[in-house]
């Protein structure tokens, strides 16, 4: 008898239909790419160059911070909603929330 939670016990079919599923990817992508390069841009440093981070530690920890959330964000962003309700939130968040993540980042920019 296997576990219900075992890693050998098989998932049930997906009933996401191939165009809900590529279109929450692609909102979620954009989104997550678009909290990226905003975190880029404000996690830079104040100076005017990149090489004199090292003139403030303000500058220092901003970019460490800022380096440490996009290595996160690019991490979530190679993974996939699993089933068809992460889908279709990501559906319903990423027509909103992708923009105004570009709005966001043409204010920031």
């Amino acid at each position: 008898m296997v576990a219900k939670d075992s890693p050998d016990s098989k998932r049930p079919a997906s009933n996401v239909s191939p165009g809900l599923r590529i279109a929450s990817i692609i909102l979620r992508a954009l989104f997550i790419a678009c909290l990226m390069v905003l975190t880029l841009r404000v996690s830079m440093p104040q100076n005017e160059t990149f090489w004199t981070v090292y003139d403030s530690p303000g500058d220092v920890v901003r970019l460490v911070l800022g380096l440490a959330v996009c290595v996160w964000l690019v991490v979530q962003l190679f993974q996939t909603p699993r089933d068809g309700y992460q889908s279709r939130i990501w559906l319903y968040v990423g027509i909103f929330a992708v923009p105004f993540a570009v709005v966001c980042l043409i204010a920031v920019w």
